[in-house]
């Protein structure tokens, strides 16, 4: 089981780092909400749980708990820019239904 992140991701999660001042990385999680089921969770993390399980590239760090790595299993995170928009994009295989407003998933 394994998740991965793109270099513009990479590069986004790097420099919000710095600006913060600390942290390896982001947790990556989901939580029941929305009208489809689920959502992704995204916080900054200072260190690892003994539980979690941890994917890098080079030196940023993605920490993804067991319960949600079932959901997120070969899910890509991406950082795109489309006009004056910004954001992660998650290209999760597991999904079956995306809400129209694309805050929640159903696996």
């Amino acid at each position: 089981m394994a998740i991965t992140m793109t270099e513009a991701a990479r590069d986004h999660i790097r420099r919000q780092l710095e600006k913060r001042g600390s942290g390896i990385g982001i947790r990556v999680g989901v939580r029941t909400a929305g009208c489809s089921g689920m959502a992704y969770v995204l916080e900054f993390v200072d260190s690892a749980e003994a539980e979690d399980r941890v994917f890098e590239r080079d030196d940023v760090k993605l920490v993804v708990d067991p319960k949600s790595l079932a959901y997120l299993d070969g899910t890509q995170l991406d950082f795109v820019k489309e006009g004056l928009n910004e954001g992660f994009a998650f290209s999760n295989p597991n999904v079956k239904n995306e809400c129209g407003c694309g805050e929640s998933f159903h696996v």
